[in-house]
């Protein structure tokens, strides 16, 4: 039985080593017909395989089989929990350690974590539709409801925000982290799950029955009128089935409203599909403007990419990124910079200037693997170098999140392209912005308040912080409260103080009046954002955050800035 698993594995390293590279570009609007080469998060739809094989040697592969055998007998025969091996790692790691010598973005997964990537690319997934984390109070970490979605499972079921999880179809959660509750909680579409949970408002133990079904995760969570006139769309979650659609749908409900320019948000995207960054990007430019131009290997794959709208929207318009917006955002990005349609604000993207391709193997695994390079339409690679570097230090040093990048904004190695008005722009290194400005951060101080925040949150939703009755949340969420108002859940000098009572009656928090004084900002702010989200839910929440963002201060600031670049870029072109 052994001997028929290795072999099989071994066959399975055999067909990752010989898979054709070649991926069909897909037609617009035509998925069902053709494949499509993605960037960012891998597509997923199958790529073609090429009728002829590909120039494999042949004597290099079944060299590659005999040693690779060889060496796994030896392992078997010779290694210590030789007895014991885990045979799905062993050639997983052997599969991923082959990729890893080609670019950081090829990768392998198993079936579970190829079944993730797919529902990840979808506009939606199956579960409960709550969100949950991790909180700790007292010695103890736990997870917590922290909002439901809309017309969800969990909202029907009733759960409510602080509510503590303490057991999935019985399974004991306690100290589970919350991206491991997750995974329990998820599953097929119809299946059950029981989630035992302590009650926040009565903090009695309950056990609810909750169908799983379809939850939906928009790439456009929030789009609203930030200040009269300015419109604000929040497309932050990846480029997936639904994106351009989700675009136009806000575009056409800000413009009822009267907005007379726009902030696109897209920190923190990863990016996603290919032919949805197209669409994204057609939105705002005239027909016959490239967006992208993509390289492939031998000139397979070569192709340009155009706009082909009429009638494109002409609202002034300021991009919003950092260095977590990577592959399909930063070809929307790249695409409205090279163009001067579009004025860049925040910190430089993460760099990823290489197209993948998804190949769907047996036993439901799959490959995704670098097909192409893509350049901006000034001809630009903003790819990073990662010839130097390991994988860790990749992504590591990329990303806002990493301690070793302190300067976001350092101009790239790349060489120089122009914009259409003759602007400077440089490859090699992400996108930089036009108007370079840090975020808001927390300091270890701060986050330490987060759990006492919420702690005091959970009672005084629920009417147990005396003489607060007002901020007692009786319902589920209110999600027709679509637009935070001043007057939500007021920030006040006897609610501060209440807190201050609250924290001070637990040593285990071990936080002085003068600690809580020096952050009080942060405290009212946190706690505002609590309390709107156990009323309105997570997405009026983060308006919250938006009305001290600073970022976004500065792209509203520089907005008549992008409107004048704008014009002459189109007086410009007329002219030409």
């Amino acid at each position: 039985m052994k001997n028929r698993i290795t072999l099989a594995l071994v066959a399975l390293l055999i067909v990752a080593l010989t898979v054709p590279v070649f991926v069909s570009a897909q037609q617009q609007r035509q998925q069902s017909q053709a494949s499509e080469p993605t960037s960012g998060r891998s597509n997923g739809t199958p790529a073609r395989r090429t009728t002829r094989p590909p120039r494999v040697s042949t004597e290099a592969a079944p060299a590659v089989e005999q040693d690779f055998a060889e060496a796994l007998s030896v392992i078997q025969e010779n290694y210590i929990d030789g007895n014991k091996l885990d045979y799905n790692n062993v050639f997983k790691s052997s599969i991923i350690g082959m990729l890893r010598t080609l670019d950081p973005h090829s990768n392998y997964y198993d079936k579970a974590e190829f079944d993730e990537l797919k529902t990840d690319q979808r506009s939606e997934y199956f579960g409960i539709g709550a969100s949950i984390q991790n909180q700790t109070v007292g010695d103890k970490t736990d997870t917590y409801i922290m909002a439901t979605f809309q017309n969800s499972p969990a909202a029907r079921a009733g759960l409510r925000y602080g509510d503590k999880i303490l057991a999935v179809d019985g399974e004991d959660m306690a100290g589970k982290f919350s991206s491991d509750v997750r995974d329990k909680i998820r599953g097929p579409r119809g299946s059950i799950v029981k989630i035992t949970v302590e009650r926040a408002s009565t903090l009695k133990k309950e056990t609810v029955e909750i169908t799983r079904d379809a939850v939906p995760q928009p790439s456009i969570p929030d789009a609203y009128m930030i200040r009269p006139g300015v419109g604000y769309i929040g497309m932050t979650q990846g480029f997936n089935y639904t994106t351009a659609d989700e675009l136009q749908a806000a575009l056409d409900d800000l413009h009822a409203q009267g907005m007379q320019s726009l902030v696109l948000d897209l920190r923190n995207n990863p990016g996603g599909f290919l032919d949805q960054a197209i669409r994204v990007s057609e939105k705002f430019l005239q027909r016959g403007q490239v967006i992208l131009t993509q390289r492939g290997r031998n000139g397979l794959g070569d192709k340009s990419y155009e706009s082909n709208n009429r009638n494109p929207d002409q609202t002034p318009l300021v991009i919003l990124v950092n260095g977590n917006t990577a592959s399909a955002s930063e070809i929307v990005a790249g695409a409205m910079q090279d163009h001067d349609r579009a004025l860049i604000v925040g910190e430089t993207s993460f760099g990823k200037g290489l197209v993948q391709g998804i190949f769907p193997m047996e036993y439901g695994t799959g490959l995704t693997l670098t097909t192409a390079k893509y350049y901006t339409p000034s001809g630009r690679l903003i790819q990073r170098d990662y010839s130097n570097g390991g994988f860790y230090d990749y992504y590591t040093k990329g990303g806002t999140i990493a301690l070793d990048r302190k300067d976001q904004n350092t101009k790239p190695t790349g060489p120089e392209s122009k914009t259409d008005t003759g602007r400077p722009v440089y490859g090699g290194g992400g996108i930089t912005p036009d108007e370079g400005i840090k975020p808001k951060t927390i300091n270890t101080s701060q986050a330490r308040l987060r759990n006492p925040i919420f702690a005091f949150v959970r009672e005084l939703v629920n009417g147990r912080i005396q003489g607060f009755d007002s901020y007692k949340v009786q319902r589920g969420i209110d999600f027709e409260h679509t637009k935070l108002q001043a007057t939500d859940f007021p920030m006040t000098d006897n609610l501060y103080k209440a807190f201050k009572d609250f924290v001070s009656k637990d040593p285990s928090w071990k936080l002085t009046a003068q600690q809580l004084d020096h952050s009080r900002s942060f405290i009212e702010q946190d706690m505002r954002f609590n309390i709107i989200t156990a009323a309105f839910g997570r997405i009026v929440a983060d308006q919250v955050l938006n009305t001290d963002d600073p970022q976004i201060a500065k792209a509203v600031d520089v907005m008549p800035k992008a409107r004048e670049l704008a014009m002459t870029a189109m007086s410009k072109r007329n002219q030409q």
